[in-house]
């Protein structure tokens, strides 16, 4: 497979903000490959990225959608929202008080990239059944697996997709494990590229700590043919993240993997939040449960935001253009 890249680096497609059209069009003019993120976004809003995206940069660029996982319990999902209300009270927020399942409008987004295909369509948490992987496929669209095990990189190959992204454990964010409940592995990124290797023949891409020219090329002598950065391009001018979480990145010192923000373990940043929370998340809640405390800003004396996700990769402490983290 023939990638659309000059430069073998990937723009993580970040949820929530940090990834924008003007990160994707920067990463793609400086000869990389970029993702939006589709994930926690309506079908219009994605859309709407999608649009604005091509209007700032003619090279092919992807977009990451979230597979919807399994209904939850909603026993568990109710108490932790009942035990996050003095929460979403401090800042300012409801917390929604019907528990519907949250599919983050995966048909919706599907029907969309069918009428008006992307060079590229990655999937986080899962895989799309085949009768979508092969829709997408007859669209022209290459469609890439986040893997975070052999065993999800050998379900991905049988679905026949056309690259994997295989997400160590030093990745920020969500892991993509494609089962909620899964605890995820801790195999260091550059032990499970090889591991991921012995089982498919597709190309990968690394994804999970490479800040640095020295962890990229790590990952590309280890097998794979692109590496996939987040965190390095956090604090860039063409980022969205907030600046409460841009402040965030040089003020807090380590991160840890929590289920305190939706039940799936995440790597973020140490907070108040984490430390309170992370015990008594379910394994499986609902996004939309800790949505609106999660997404408010802190309020005055709170430090941080709820959710500040970072990975392992070195923190530039000062802003730069996205070109310059090349």
């Amino acid at each position: 497979m023939e990638f659309d890249w000059e430069v073998p680096l990937v723009a993580a497609p970040m949820a929530g903000g940090p990834t924008t059209p003007e990160l994707v069009a920067a990463v793609n003019g400086a000869g990389g490959l970029g993702f939006l993120a589709a994930g926690y976004r309506s079908v219009e809003d994605t859309l709407e990225q999608v649009r604005r995206t091509r209007e700032l940069t003619d090279r092919p660029f992807g977009v990451n959608l979230f597979v919807p996982a399994e209904p939850s319990d909603p026993g568990p999902v109710a108490a932790y929202r009942e035990r996050l209300l003095p929460e979403a009270e401090r800042r300012g927020v409801e917390l929604p008080t019907a528990i519907r399942p949250d599919r983050d409008g995966w048909e919706a987004k599907i029907e969309a990239l069918l009428r008006d295909p992307v060079a590229y369509v990655s999937y986080t948490f899962g895989l799309p059944g085949r009768d979508e992987a092969d829709a997408l496929r007859a669209a022209g669209i290459r469609q890439a697996g986040t893997v975070t095990c052999p065993d999800e990189a050998r379900a991905a190959t049988a679905l026949g997709l056309d690259v994997l992204v295989v997400q160590g454990p030093e990745a920020g964010g969500h892991r993509g494990t494609h089962r909620t409940e899964d605890t995820p592995g801790t195999l260091p990124l550059l032990e499970l590229l090889a591991a991921v290797r012995e089982v498919t023949p597709l190309p990968l891409i690394a994804a999970g700590g490479l800040g640095t020219g020295a962890a990229v090329a790590a990952a590309l002598r280890a097998g794979a043919s692109g590496a996939q950065l987040g965190t390095a391009y956090l604090r860039t001018d063409e980022s969205g993240a907030s600046p409460a979480h841009r402040r965030a990145l040089v003020e807090l010192p380590g991160t840890t993997v929590t289920r305190a923000f939706t039940g799936r373990p995440a790597r973020a940043l140490r907070n108040a939040f984490v430390a309170r929370y992370d015990a008594e998340a379910p394994r499986r809640t609902r996004r939309s449960t800790t949505s609106p405390s999660r997404c408010a800003p802190p309020p005055p004396g709170a430090g941080t935001p709820t959710a500040c996700t970072c990975g392992r990769a070195p923190r530039t402490p000062w802003p730069a253009r996205a070109a310059r983290r090349m």
